[in-house]
């Protein structure tokens, strides 16, 4: 695993985003796998500056979400659909019929699992898997305990998740319960892997990754086992190493 080490949430989300657009230009028909939540919004933030400033083009790269809730709608805001539209699609260049999560609401949700693994073999593997980490060390919605050997499934989140996730709702009780995602084996099949860590909250969960022993009780130990990670984390998340 290759470390860089940034000041603050703003430099990492620079990098992180610089590092994104090297892959992008290097290969313009790029599998990009993509993340949630707060830790990846300034990077997206910077991809949709760097569009309009440089006209970088996403007209033929391929977008593949990590998850999704079950049981909300994508035109729900607080849907994973919704906040990628929000907070990436809707303003670079990216056709939608080229952006894939998984589908929360199918009416079978096992098959669904089975479709969505099915797409990313179909489009050839992701070549960049950008990741966040969870404070129980989730990768994905992958939480302790799921196997190594896992494929798309579902997830039933743990507590400590959902209470992470609270911010985005106006209740707890708001919060799903379940999840589709990526497994544990689909993201590691990615050619490479950038894991994005900030903040204090981060810290214990990347000493324990970089430290720690490979294990299912902590899913993103398995990243060790990757010949390609690169973490950018800022110093907050880098304190105890």
């Amino acid at each position: 695993m290759k470390i860089i080490r940034t000041a603050n949430y703003e430099e990492m989300s620079t990098k992180a985003a610089q590092f994104m657009l090297d892959r992008i230009q290097t290969n313009p028909e790029l599998k990009l796998g993509l993340a949630t939540g707060g830790t990846p919004k300034g990077v997206y933030k910077k991809l949709i500056e760097d569009h309009k400033q440089n006209n970088t083009t996403y007209k033929n790269i391929i977008t593949l979400n990590l998850d999704e809730y079950i049981g909300i709608d994508s035109s729900n805001l607080n849907s994973y659909h919704y906040f990628m539209k929000e907070q990436l699609f809707d303003h670079i260049d990216i056709p939608s019929t080229q952006t894939h999560l998984p589908n929360g609401t199918a009416k079978d949700l096992l098959e669904e699992c089975s479709r969505y693994e099915s797409l990313l073999k179909k489009v050839g593997g992701i070549d960049l898997q950008l990741l966040g980490i969870g404070e129980n060390g989730h990768i994905g919605f992958n939480e302790p305990g799921t196997p190594f050997d896992s494929t798309t499934h579902l997830i039933e989140l743990e507590e400590n998740t959902r209470q992470a996730n609270a911010r985005f709702f106006d209740t707890i009780e708001e919060v799903p319960t379940h999840a589709i995602t990526m497994g544990i084996a689909s993201i590691m099949a990615s050619k490479e892997i950038l894991l994005l860590a900030s903040g204090e909250a981060k810290a214990e969960a990347i000493h324990k990754l970089i430290n720690g022993a490979i294990d299912e009780s902590f899913p993103a130990s398995a990243l060790k086992r990757h010949e390609n990670v690169t973490i950018i984390a800022d110093e907050e998340a880098l304190k105890l190493l």
